[in-house]
């Protein structure tokens, strides 16, 4: 039996699903980066705002990016079948249809867009749309399965989420906000390319056009080492800006010199040395990423709140 027919017949007859299941649909682990920089997007802007209406809206900020979720892994449940990595999740499974996802997703992100503009404005609100359809349609639908590149443009959708929070408290965008834009489109697309070099398979079973199965180990290798350069770069830079400060250039120089070193650890190693270690470099450098941008946002936090009580050292 193939992995399609498998697919189809989860699919046609889903078991009966739980709360889990359906919360699962929503990404929760994506949905806490999401709600981490969009709080930050929110504190770090100038404009105060009631706690409450806060709340709110970033509650409305998160369900959004989970009916985000939802609506890709009802695009990618044929592909979610085939990748060690994706298999458990609720269609694939059978837990969940993918009708059901279909559903749940556009309810929620109808609901999120709707109800984010009538507790705080509706530029706010669109950008969230935007956000949606980015990754929905621009991400998921197009350049997953069309081009090596899908990460890097693709990007920009899980990028987006600071500035919607920023734009809750404004009602527009600045150079603020586009610097932590920046800083989470320039660290996804070295996070990723770490997952797809343990993970190749995955997606050449898949089919997915990511770097690793079109350009190979040994590009992507290149690719991730450049792209984190640039990213140091322009994370420390940020740092002289109104939204870093001494605690936040602090950690920015030593998360980007523990970065730094990775990638290039990565970049000087070859395939039988990978294997033998069953990528174990790749893989410590995966999970590096994930501290790398909450730290720094992290970071950004703190020198908001250390701002807004009149402790700040530069604005």
């Amino acid at each position: 039996m193939t992995d399609a027919s498998i697919y189809s017949q989860s699919n046609a007859h889903p078991n009966e699903a739980s709360f889990g299941d359906y919360f699962a649909l929503l990404k929760p682990r994506v949905m806490t980066l999401v709600v981490f920089t969009a709080f930050v997007g929110l504190l770090a802007a100038p404009n105060g705002i009631h706690p409450f209406i806060g709340f709110c809206a970033i509650l409305f900020i998160a369900i959004g990016g989970g009916a985000s979720g939802a609506l890709n892994m009802w695009w990618d449940a044929d592909i979610d079948a085939v990748m060690k990595r994706t298999q458990k999740r609720p269609i694939p499974a059978g837990q969940v249809t993918g009708d059901e996802a279909f559903a749940i997703g556009m309810a929620l992100s109808a609901f999120s867009v709707v109800f984010l503009g009538l507790a705080t404005n509706w530029f706010a609100a669109g950008l969230l749309a935007f956000t949606i359809f980015f990754y929905v349609v621009v991400y998921t639908m197009w350049l997953k399965r069309w081009t090596p590149q899908n990460i890097v443009i693709g990007g920009a959708a899980g990028a987006f989420p600071p500035m919607i929070g920023w734009a809750v408290a404004t009602g527009g965008v600045s150079v603020e906000s586009v610097l932590m834009f920046c800083l989470t489109f320039m660290w996804t697309p070295p996070h990723f390319w770490a997952l797809a070099l343990f993970m190749r398979k995955d997606y050449d079973n898949a089919d997915v056009p990511m770097l690793t199965v079109t350009h190979g180990r040994r590009s992507t290798r290149i690719h991730i080492l450049v792209y984190t350069i640039l990213l140091a770069v322009l994370a420390i830079a940020a740092g002289f800006t109104s939204i870093g400060g001494p605690i936040y250039l602090t950690a920015a120089i030593i998360l980007n010199i523990l970065f730094l070193h990775g990638a290039f650890q990565i970049w000087r190693r070859d395939e039988d040395m990978a294997e033998a270690d069953n990528f174990l470099v790749e893989r410590k450098f995966f999970k590096l990423s994930l501290l790398y941008l909450f730290a720094h946002f992290g970071a950004i936090l703190v020198e908001a709140t250390l701002s807004k009580l009149g402790w700040g050292i530069w604005a």
